[in-house]
């Protein structure tokens, strides 16, 4: 949720007059997407990093507004929690060498950071193991009146403090700062109006094997819990569901129950049926503004966007990919993800039962490249179907104008046969160094800053 509002404190008059935009404003988007040659030009990838600030020890530091102010970069902006940053890439054309300009910016980036905090630095990765049950109070939240308002929003959904439980762990939480605790490497692909269903379709079944191939969050609060232990924390920290009431199936951050049969707006009008809004900020300004506030506060895992830049369009934005653990890493999932989806798209998976989708994401989180995918009604293991599904992904992606270096996916077969993920390589060096979570985060960010893909990490 990125656009700014000016206040924190709302009526119910707001959320009355809000509810009653949102649905004026949804029959303006219909419009748009139908009319003919919405949203048609250049196919385009981008991208968002959200990385950690750490102290010389290995600790979150909170001091992300300093940080930003010292660079003066406008792609770098304050995440939710005050140890957070988020870096904004620069949109790109698929067609072309799109990888490499994105872990050259990334890498730039991310260094700038690094470099702007004396005796500490910048981490990609996906939950921080350092972090501690006092990281997340109020006080650790950023100080802008978006989050606050988000905050006072989740809590007149729910009852607080309420339970977040990840098999064993269970905590009672207050407020959204627990969400701080995810990180993640956000992609975004530019989809035509007439072509999103099935693009979207091939997200939802690619995401499960790509998933598998680039855990990166095994630690939170001294356990070692999911591979990708964001999927599990995020929904469970962002859930507005009454437990009383469970009165739709999905929750705020959800992958969602079932194909898209029709195209964006079949999403998006459930969006506006099914979730009460957040922060009801009423605004006159640009195209839509209430509407494109609300589908942001909803966190599928892949979701749609609705962009008025350009004369309107659609993206996809993929979001279960972990930050880290390197630039390189992150490029070489991109690219997996990229062309296994548009390999994907070319077939009609309406056809195949949408609970193997679901299964594969949640079983890709939970065990990584050991995980039992179902892939055409058989089970497989995550690291065989991946090395197999390579050659799809890799030719796709020459097919949609990718030069052949760009669209080589070594680093992603390397690192399964080596069986070298960055959750992985966290558990294994966590055992080495007796437990010391500073000590492992120290060498993770003397080996992040290399550059060199996890899999030739020390």
């Amino acid at each position: 949720m990125g656009q700014d509002v000016d206040k924190e404190r709302f009526s119910e008059a707001d959320y009355l007059r809000f509810g009653e935009r949102l649905t004026e404003q949804l029959a303006e988007l219909r419009e748009l997407l139908d009319r003919p040659g919405f949203g048609d030009g250049v196919t385009t990838v981008g991208a968002e990093l959200e990385l950690f600030l750490i102290d010389e020890r290995g600790r979150p530091l909170p001091r992300n507004a300093e940080v930003l102010d010292k660079l003066g970069d406008d792609r770098l902006v304050v995440e939710l929690g005050r140890y957070n940053v988020e870096a904004n890439l620069t949109p790109l054309p698929l067609a072309g060498r799109p990888f490499t300009a994105l872990a050259s910016e990334m890498q730039e980036l991310f260094k700038a950071v690094d470099g702007a905090i004396d005796g500490g630095g910048a981490l990609p990765i996906g939950i921080l193991p350092t972090l501690g049950t006092g990281d997340f109070t109020h006080a650790a939240i950023s100080d802008e009146a978006r989050y606050r308002a988000m905050g006072r929003g989740m809590r007149r959904l729910r009852l607080e403090p309420f339970i977040v439980q990840i098999d064993e762990l269970e905590l009672e939480v207050e407020d959204i700062i627990l969400e701080a605790a995810n990180t993640s490497w956000q992609v975004h692909l530019r989809t035509p109006a007439s072509d999103f269903a099935r693009l979207y379709n091939a997200a939802q079944l690619a995401i499960g094997p790509v998933l598998a191939a680039s855990g990166n969050s095994p630690l939170f609060l001294g356990r070692q819990l999911w591979e990708e232990t964001r999927i599990a924390l995020f929904e469970e920290a962002s859930d507005d569901r009454d437990v009383e009431r469970r009165f739709r199936r999905d929750g705020r951050v959800t992958f969602g129950s079932d194909w898209v049969r029709s195209g964006a707006f079949e999403l998006f009008e459930r969006y506006v049926r099914d979730y009460e809004p957040v922060i009801p900020a009423l605004s006159d300004e640009g195209e839509l503004p209430e509407l494109r506030l609300h589908l942001g506060t909803i966190w599928q895992w892949n979701r749609p966007v609705y962009d008025p830049a350009d004369g309107g369009h659609l993206r996809i934005e993929f979001r279960a990919l972990p930050a880290g653990p390197t630039c390189a890493d992150m490029a070489a999932n991109t690219a997996f993800l990229i062309g296994l989806t548009l390999a994907l798209a070319e077939r009609d998976l309406t056809e195949l039962p949408f609970g193997d989708a679901y299964q594969n994401f949640y079983r890709a989180a939970m065990r990584g490249l050991q995980a039992k995918l179902t892939w055409e009604g058989q089970e497989v293991l995550a690291s065989d179907l991946v090395l197999s599904l390579l050659p799809e992904a890799k030719a796709a992606l020459l097919r949609a104008g990718v030069d052949p270096a760009d669209a080589d996916l070594d680093v992603i077969a390397q690192r399964v046969r080596l069986g070298r993920t960055g959750a992985v390589w966290q558990r294994e060096t966590l055992a080495e160094l007796g437990g010391d979570s500073e000590a492992l985060v120290r060498r993770y960010h003397e080996n992040a800053l290399t550059g060199l893909p996890v899999h030739m990490w020390r």
